[in-house]
C-alpha cells in the first residue's frame, strides 16, 4: 500500500488540532472523522509501531479503527 506523506501530515496536524477543539462541535467531529479515515493506512505502513501518540483522545481514535 502506498501512503502519501500528505496523509501522514494531515493525521499529525489533526491530532495537534484536537487539543484546541471542543468535543461535540462540528469542527471536532470533522477532524475525528478524517483521522479515522486516515488511520488504517497509517497502521498498514507501521507508523504506530514506531511512534506512540501522547494524547489519550488520539489513542482512543486509533483503538476504534484498529
Amino acid at each position: 500500500m502506498t501512503v502519501r506523506k500528505g496523509s501522514v501530515a494531515a493525521f499529525v496536524s489533526n491530532a495537534i488540532r484536537l487539543n484546541d477543539l471542543t468535543e461535540g462541535t462540528p469542527e471536532h467531529t470533522a477532524v475525528v472523522t478524517q483521522m479515522r479515515e486516515l488511520a488504517p493506512a497509517l497502521h498498514t505502513i507501521g507508523l504506530f509501531e514506531v511512534f506512540q501518540p501522547l494524547s489519550r483522545e488520539v489513542e482512543r481514535i486509533l483503538a476504534e479503527v484498529a
